[in-house]
């Protein structure tokens, strides 16, 4: 029976734990962002933040080949504005360009809001009502952890060996969960905490 929990596409689920290796690359070295490989050191994934892109709240995630596979932004305007929280969303891209809307990310954007948990809805809607994903711990540390609605653990992060820090981690992706996902959720975090993505 196939345990796959596809939100970008079933072909980046695996039926076993994944071990992902993110190293950040320097702003001024293609605008920044950060390469993720597998443990052979193959790329796997590619996210360009806005330093390649040229407008802020924009990343983008590629496959190891460069193509364009998730293309997120940050939801602007009055309503935005007025609003505790930011909203982020995931479009898929299918190979004509077209743009799907796969999840939408909140997180905390005042003082009022701290402590407020980061959650991830994943559309179309799925058997969990209030929310699909959540995000604990810190990102900052490189000590965070994803669950889902009923509590599992589906993805986490941690620092690599005596190299890790800010430039280097890793993150562990469960057996049927989508890894473009995850690194997506990784791109938005990375963006929210100023880091690499961020112009």
């Amino acid at each position: 029976m196939d345990k796959s929990v596809p939100v970008v596409s079933k072909i980046f689920c695996s039926g076993a734990p994944t071990m992902l290796m993110i190293r950040r690359r320097p702003a001024v070295v293609n605008g920044g962002g950060f390469v993720v490989t597998d443990l052979s050191h193959s790329i796997v994934f590619i996210v360009d933040g806005c330093g390649t892109l040229g407008s802020k709240g924009e990343l983008m995630v590629k496959d190891g080949e460069g193509e364009p596979i998730l293309s997120i932004s940050k939801k602007g305007g009055i309503v935005q504005a007025l609003s505790t929280r930011n909203r982020w969303n995931g479009y898929s891209m299918d190979y004509q360009g077209k743009n799907k809307l796969v999840f939408s990310l909140t997180d905390p954007k005042s003082c009022t809001a701290q402590g407020a948990p980061v959650r991830v809805h994943v559309e179309p809607k799925r058997q969990c009502k209030k929310w699909d994903f959540e995000i604990g711990g810190s990102f900052a540390d490189r000590d965070c952890t994803i669950v889902d609605c009923t509590r599992k653990i589906v993805a986490q992060m941690g620092k690599k060996g005596l190299m890790g820090g800010k430039d280097f981690y890793h993150v562990e992706v469960q057996s049927g969960y989508d890894q473009a996902f995850i690194i997506g959720v990784m791109a938005i975090l990375d963006s929210i905490h100023g880091e690499s993505t961020r112009c």
